[in-house]
C-alpha cells in the first residue's frame, strides 16, 4: 500500500502518533487513547501490521489471560517516514493555524 493511503486515514494517524508517544500499548487502552472502537481499530491495526509499521504480541498477564500489545517497528523505514510525514502536517497544520487567527493560535 502506498504511504499517503495509510496516512490517509485519521484513525491511522491518531494510532502512529499515540505508539510514537507511548512505545507500546495494550490494545484496549489503544482503544480509549484514540476514542475508537475495538473493531475499528483491529481493521486498521491489521493494515499497519501488513505493511510492517507495528509489531504486536500476547502476553500472559495472569494465569491464563492474555494481553495483545501493540509497538511500532521503529526499524522499517516505511515507518520512519510515516513519523517524519505525521511531524510536518503537525507543524504544517501549526503554522497554518496561527496565519489564520493572527499568531493567536486556534
Amino acid at each position: 500500500m502506498e504511504l499517503r493511503k495509510i496516512i490517509a486515514s485519521s484513525l491511522r494517524q491518531n494510532i502512529l502518533r499515540v505508539l510514537a508517544e507511548k512505545r507500546e500499548m495494550q490494545i484496549m487502552k489503544l482503544v480509549s487513547s484514540t476514542t475508537s472502537t475495538y473493531n475499528e481499530l483491529n481493521r486498521n491495526l491489521a493494515i499497519l501490521k501488513n505493511e510492517g509499521i507495528i509489531v504486536e504480541d500476547y502476553r500472559s498477564k495472569v494465569r491464563r489471560d492474555r494481553v495483545r500489545v501493540i509497538w511500532l517497528d521503529r526499524a522499517n523505514p516505511k515507518t520512519v517516514t510515516l513519523l517524519k510525514a505525521l511531524k510536518l502536517l503537525e507543524h504544517e497544520d501549526a503554522v497554518g493555524c496561527l496565519e489564520v487567527k493572527g499568531l493567536g493560535g486556534c
